[in-house]
């Protein structure tokens, strides 16, 4: 039996992966990157919700994360935040 999307308890069903394989690792090419404004997050899950690598993780202490070694930067995370709360920042500005 087919279920429509409200019935489906999870939202990514790519999976990240869980063993640090160097071989596997494809958010190296990526030239901004999203930053979350933990103030201004509502924790609404939208940007987990709607990540294609499933590089967005999710806790009740620390809201919102990214996996930045599987990101690769599409943007989708900041486009679809109901409050504007990811913004996307130059590689560059970054030291790691």
């Amino acid at each position: 039996m087919s279920k429509n999307y409200k019935q489906v308890p999870f939202a990514a069903i790519v999976p990240s992966p869980t063993v640090a394989n160097e071989g596997m690792v494809t958010g190296n090419w990526r030239y901004l990157r999203p930053v979350v404004d933990k103030e201004q997050c509502t924790k609404c899950r939208t940007c987990w919700m709607f990540c294609p690598d499933a590089c967005v993780s999710y806790s009740k202490e620390e809201g919102v994360d990214f996996n930045l070694r599987f990101c690769k930067g599409c943007g989708l995370c900041s486009n679809v935040c109901p409050v504007g709360a990811i913004s996307r920042v130059p590689e560059l500005d970054f030291d790691e």
